[in-house]
């Protein structure tokens, strides 16, 4: 789900998954992950829209369903986790991640961190992503966990961290760098279906 230039794709038909399947609301990001996947020697059942839609994917029948950094983009979170849900095998596992909310509520100025919005604020707000001025809504960890069990998920897992070596890229004095060590950048979750 928001397979966007096919990386992780490639990723896994280089570890032997059977079937490839990438879902992305971007032609744009399809077309690329087509061209990497051709140019690797694989061959992916690709499909351009939105996540939340229906797009007549097989149901009951995928062992894993992933999505890295693209599961906050949908409008419909029940809507998408139940369609994940259907798609999935008995015990079949998905994997998502995406900002962690907690991150999201924290600035962090002059040597100090602070609350800039509130954690239970979930109204779609404008932000700035690379110049770009783009519609996103912040979750709340409870808004992820409810919405996994209503479609029918166990949580197995939730990792909540920043990676050492995304902290190492961003340079030693940065205000993100120090927010990031202070509260986590991602939210990981896996669960598996009942």
């Amino acid at each position: 789900m928001g397979c966007g230039n096919g990386e992780s794709l490639k990723y896994h038909g280089n570890n032997n998954a059977t079937e490839l399947w990438g879902l992305d609301i971007s032609k744009n990001q399809i077309e690329k992950a087509a061209k990497r996947l051709s140019e690797s020697g694989y061959a992916a059942k690709l499909i351009c829209g939105a996540m939340e839609e229906e797009h007549g994917l097989p149901t009951d029948y995928f062992d894993y369903v992933y999505s890295i950094y693209a599961i906050g983009w949908t409008t419909d979170i029940q809507g998408t986790f139940n369609r994940v849900a259907s798609y999935l095998k008995k015990d079949g596992v998905f994997i998502f991640s995406w900002s962690h909310p907690i991150h999201m509520c924290v600035a962090f100025e002059e040597g100090k961190a602070f609350f800039k919005n509130s954690y239970f604020d979930e109204t779609w707000s404008e932000r700035d992503l690379d110049g770009k001025n783009v519609l996103l809504c912040s979750r709340k960890i409870s808004t992820y966990v409810n919405a996994l069990a209503k479609a029918g998920f166990v949580i197995e897992q939730l990792i909540e961290q920043t990676n050492d070596e995304t902290l190492q890229l961003t340079g030693e004095i940065s205000g993100w760098n120090k927010k990031s060590q202070m509260v986590p950048l991602t939210a990981i979750f896996k669960a598996r279906k009942l």
